[in-house]
Protein backbone atom coordinates (compact mmCIF):
# COMPACT_ATOMS: atom_id res chain seq x y z
CA UNK A 1 0.00 0.00 0.00
CA UNK A 2 1.41 3.37 -1.00
CA UNK A 3 1.62 6.42 1.24
CA UNK A 4 -1.50 8.57 0.93
CA UNK A 5 0.54 11.81 1.04
CA UNK A 6 3.50 11.31 -1.32
CA UNK A 7 2.04 8.34 -3.26
CA UNK A 8 5.61 7.13 -3.87
CA UNK A 9 6.82 5.08 -0.91
CA UNK A 10 5.36 2.09 0.90
CA UNK A 11 3.10 3.03 3.83
CA UNK A 12 4.57 1.83 7.14
CA UNK A 13 2.53 3.96 9.54
CA UNK A 14 -1.16 3.10 9.74
CA UNK A 15 -3.51 5.24 11.82
CA UNK A 16 -7.17 4.47 12.48
CA UNK A 17 -9.53 6.86 14.19
CA UNK A 18 -13.18 6.20 15.05
CA UNK A 19 -15.41 9.20 15.83
CA UNK A 20 -19.19 8.86 16.17
CA UNK A 21 -19.10 5.35 14.67
CA UNK A 22 -17.25 6.63 11.58
CA UNK A 23 -13.86 5.12 10.86
CA UNK A 24 -11.09 7.16 9.23
CA UNK A 25 -7.81 5.53 8.17
CA UNK A 26 -4.53 7.14 7.21
CA UNK A 27 -1.62 5.23 5.66
CA UNK A 28 1.72 7.07 5.50
CA UNK A 29 5.37 6.36 4.81
CA UNK A 30 7.79 7.06 7.65
CA UNK A 31 8.93 10.42 6.24
CA UNK A 32 5.40 11.76 5.69
CA UNK A 33 4.38 10.60 9.16
CA UNK A 34 7.33 12.53 10.63
CA UNK A 35 6.30 15.64 8.65
CA UNK A 36 2.85 15.38 10.29
CA UNK A 37 4.62 14.82 13.63
CA UNK A 38 3.26 11.30 14.10
CA UNK A 39 5.58 8.95 15.95
CA UNK A 40 5.34 5.73 17.89
CA UNK A 41 5.63 6.12 21.65
CA UNK A 42 7.85 3.01 21.77
CA UNK A 43 10.38 4.24 19.21
CA UNK A 44 13.87 4.30 20.65
CA UNK A 45 12.70 2.72 23.90
CA UNK A 46 14.91 -0.05 25.27
CA UNK A 47 13.66 -3.59 24.81
CA UNK A 48 12.81 -4.51 28.43
CA UNK A 49 12.63 -8.26 27.83
CA UNK A 50 16.35 -8.34 27.04
CA UNK A 51 17.22 -6.70 30.34
CA UNK A 52 14.91 -9.02 32.25
CA UNK A 53 16.28 -12.15 30.57
CA UNK A 54 19.87 -11.04 31.04
CA UNK A 55 19.26 -10.55 34.74
CA UNK A 56 17.94 -14.13 34.97
CA UNK A 57 20.89 -15.72 33.14
CA UNK A 58 23.89 -17.09 34.95
CA UNK A 59 26.58 -14.60 33.90
CA UNK A 60 29.41 -16.96 34.84
CA UNK A 61 28.51 -19.03 31.75
CA UNK A 62 29.58 -16.15 29.50
CA UNK A 63 32.99 -15.56 31.08
CA UNK A 64 34.53 -19.04 30.72
CA UNK A 65 35.88 -20.13 27.32
CA UNK A 66 34.19 -23.17 25.77
CA UNK A 67 30.83 -22.53 27.44
CA UNK A 68 27.35 -21.44 26.40
CA UNK A 69 28.43 -18.17 24.79
CA UNK A 70 30.57 -20.08 22.24
CA UNK A 71 27.60 -22.09 20.96
CA UNK A 72 26.25 -20.70 17.69
CA UNK A 73 23.08 -21.45 15.80
CA UNK A 74 24.06 -23.37 12.64
CA UNK A 75 21.36 -21.61 10.61
CA UNK A 76 21.76 -17.92 11.45
CA UNK A 77 25.06 -17.87 13.37
CA UNK A 78 23.58 -16.21 16.47
CA UNK A 79 25.26 -17.03 19.77
CA UNK A 80 23.51 -17.36 23.10
CA UNK A 81 25.41 -14.31 24.37
CA UNK A 82 23.90 -12.36 21.42
CA UNK A 83 20.45 -13.50 22.59
CA UNK A 84 21.24 -12.41 26.16
CA UNK A 85 22.01 -8.90 24.89
CA UNK A 86 19.00 -8.44 22.62
CA UNK A 87 16.36 -10.79 24.08
CA UNK A 88 15.55 -11.84 20.51
CA UNK A 89 16.43 -14.95 18.54
CA UNK A 90 17.80 -14.95 15.03
CA UNK A 91 15.70 -17.78 13.57
CA UNK A 92 13.44 -20.71 14.43
CA UNK A 93 16.39 -23.09 14.70
CA UNK A 94 17.75 -21.07 17.67
CA UNK A 95 15.06 -22.69 19.86
CA UNK A 96 16.53 -26.14 19.23
CA UNK A 97 20.15 -24.96 19.42
CA UNK A 98 19.73 -23.27 22.80
CA UNK A 99 17.09 -25.64 24.23
CA UNK A 100 19.10 -26.51 27.36
CA UNK A 101 19.72 -22.84 28.19
CA UNK A 102 16.06 -21.98 27.62
CA UNK A 103 14.98 -24.83 29.91
CA UNK A 104 17.18 -23.41 32.67
CA UNK A 105 15.79 -19.93 32.02
CA UNK A 106 12.16 -21.14 32.03
CA UNK A 107 12.77 -23.05 35.25
CA UNK A 108 14.03 -19.84 36.88
CA UNK A 109 11.15 -17.73 35.59
CA UNK A 110 8.21 -20.14 35.89
CA UNK A 111 9.51 -22.79 38.27
CA UNK A 112 8.96 -25.47 35.61
CA UNK A 113 9.55 -26.17 31.94
CA UNK A 114 6.08 -27.60 31.35
CA UNK A 115 2.76 -25.80 31.27
CA UNK A 116 0.42 -26.95 34.03
CA UNK A 117 -2.37 -24.43 33.55
CA UNK A 118 -5.98 -24.80 32.58
CA UNK A 119 -7.03 -26.32 29.28
CA UNK A 120 -10.04 -24.89 27.45
CA UNK A 121 -13.17 -27.03 27.56
CA UNK A 122 -13.96 -28.73 24.31
CA UNK A 123 -17.13 -30.43 23.13
CA UNK A 124 -17.08 -34.11 24.00
CA UNK A 125 -13.89 -33.55 25.99
CA UNK A 126 -11.49 -34.11 23.10
CA UNK A 127 -8.52 -33.65 25.42
CA UNK A 128 -9.32 -36.67 27.62
CA UNK A 129 -7.88 -39.31 25.25
CA UNK A 130 -4.86 -37.11 24.57
CA UNK A 131 -4.18 -36.75 28.30
CA UNK A 132 -4.61 -40.49 28.77
CA UNK A 133 -2.20 -41.23 25.92
CA UNK A 134 0.39 -38.83 27.36
CA UNK A 135 0.07 -40.50 30.78
CA UNK A 136 0.44 -43.94 29.20
CA UNK A 137 3.56 -42.77 27.32
CA UNK A 138 5.09 -41.59 30.61
CA UNK A 139 4.18 -44.89 32.29
CA UNK A 140 5.69 -46.81 29.35
CA UNK A 141 8.94 -44.89 29.64
CA UNK A 142 9.06 -45.57 33.37
CA UNK A 143 8.32 -49.30 32.87
CA UNK A 144 11.16 -49.58 30.35
CA UNK A 145 13.57 -47.81 32.71
CA UNK A 146 12.55 -50.25 35.47
CA UNK A 147 12.93 -53.13 32.98
CA UNK A 148 9.33 -54.25 33.57
CA UNK A 149 8.86 -55.36 29.97
CA UNK A 150 5.56 -57.18 30.50
CA UNK A 151 3.98 -54.00 31.82
CA UNK A 152 5.64 -52.05 29.00
CA UNK A 153 4.10 -54.38 26.41
CA UNK A 154 0.61 -53.93 27.93
CA UNK A 155 1.05 -50.15 27.94
CA UNK A 156 2.31 -50.19 24.33
CA UNK A 157 -0.78 -52.17 23.27
CA UNK A 158 -3.06 -49.74 25.13
CA UNK A 159 -1.40 -46.78 23.40
CA UNK A 160 -1.87 -48.46 19.99
CA UNK A 161 -5.56 -49.02 20.78
CA UNK A 162 -5.99 -45.35 21.71
CA UNK A 163 -4.13 -44.22 18.58
CA UNK A 164 -6.39 -46.33 16.34
CA UNK A 165 -9.52 -44.69 17.83
CA UNK A 166 -8.40 -41.22 16.71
Amino acid sequence: MLCQDCVKKEATVHLTQVINDEKAELHLCRECAEKRRFHTPFEGAPFPLAEFLTSMLDQSLFKKPGTVSDTKCPTCGMSFSDFSKTGRLGCGNCYATFRAQFNDLLRKIHGSTQHRGKVPRMPGDVMKPLREERKLQEDLKKAIEEEDFEKAARLRDRIKTLSNKK
